[in-house]
């Protein structure tokens, strides 16, 4: 039976909240963030997206592409009030959904009756749902699966959706941009260009087994992608395993010391910040370090142990790059493990 899944994703959603809560800020250049010197923003407005503002953006580097950048406080408090009211309205289409943060989410609508049971309804009743309850506009991608449904939903945004049927999923692969496809950043897609690998026919026309050769896990996930397979059922319960943060670097890195340094200055402080909330309640449980290589192979060196600990970070970056036997390091990751809890946690994270 084929799946009907809906991607429900707000448009900007703090910066739409904080618009709609002050009009004065629906027509300037805004976005929302912290007032440190080293706070990054956690999303923007699309009017400061014109000037290249972007979530995870430092605030310095926001001001010099935006001088009239005007930058609010974060109410979470708010957004997660917000946030359950939207889990509302999806519960009245469909009991399968699975939120991603407090603002996306898949719906599993393949049994529903709603709407005549037609997923390209349901998700447009949601979407005025969610304007006329809330006064605030979302966007949706409706498709056989979830990879396919998450891309759509970025199709025709803001305030829009986009419909991929089954029967236009080979279509809509082949002409499909990889730089689309979650995990495939700026530095990815001109490493796979380089290697001629642009559009979804690009990855089409390859052997499974040359993709594997040149990008490892990397090849295995584009070649499934490109090919339409995403078997992922909606999870209607999440519990967070661990809390992580990593950065693909413009340039390649050869030097442990400025690996070592970056991870203590930039990557931990980041994930202690992020993980502050869940370990109000949860103990961490393990200490992790993640190097991807030039080649694309990556590595996880991971160690059991309740609190942070510089020295066993440097320990884990030493063992898990001794792997790659000097090769040049394109991404370096750090990760905590969480023990168990009983109520389920979900928080909104920023990707660096």
């Amino acid at each position: 039976m084929v799946r009907k899944i809906i991607h429900i994703d707000m448009d900007c959603f703090y910066a739409a909240v904080e618009m709609r809560d002050n009009p004065e800020l629906k027509h300037v250049p805004m976005a929302v963030g912290g007032n440190g010197p080293r706070s990054v923003l956690s999303t923007s407005n699309y009017i400061a997206r014109q000037y290249g503002v972007r979530s995870a953006m430092p605030n310095a580097k926001a001001f010099m592409l935006c001088p009239d950048l005007i930058i609010v406080n974060g109410r979470m408090d708010v957004y997660k009030e917000i946030s359950v009211k939207i889990r509302a309205i999806f519960q009245k289409y469909t009991d399968l959904i699975e939120p991603l943060s407090l603002d996306e989410a898949y719906l599993d609508v393949t049994d529903s009756k709603h709407c005549q049971g037609s997923a390209t309804l349901i998700a447009e009743q949601i979407r005025q749902d969610i304007f006329d309850e809330l006064n605030l506009t979302a966007s949706a991608g409706i498709a056989p699966n979830k990879f396919l449904a998450k891309i759509a939903s970025d199709e025709n945004k803001p305030n829009g959706q986009c419909v991929i049927t089954p029967d236009k999923v080979n279509d809509f692969v082949e002409k499909m941009s990889l730089s689309k496809i979650p995990g495939v950043g700026k530095v990815t897609f001109e490493k796979l260009k380089a290697h001629g690998l642009e559009f979804g026919r690009d990855v089409i026309a390859y052997e499974k087994s040359e993709l594997i050769n040149k990008f490892g896990k990397l090849g295995i996930s584009l070649w499934h992608k490109c090919h339409g397979v995403d078997n992922r059922e909606v999870v209607t319960s999440r519990i967070r395993k661990s809390v992580g943060v990593e950065r693909t670097f413009a340039h390649d890195i050869n030097s442990v010391e400025e690996l070592s340094e970056y991870m203590h200055e930039k990557l931990i402080p980041e994930l202690k910040r992020r993980s502050e909330s869940y370990l109000q309640t949860r103990d961490i449980s393990k200490l992790g370090v993640k190097v991807k290589f030039k080649d694309f192979h990556q590595t996880t060196k991971e160690f059991k142990h309740h609190s942070f600990d510089d020295d066993i970070f440097n320990q884990l970056l030493q063992e898990a790059l001794a792997r790659g036997e000097g090769k040049a390091v394109r991404l370096l990751g750090v990760h905590i493990g969480l023990g168990e809890e009983a109520d389920e946690q979900h928080q909104f994270e920023l990707e660096l």
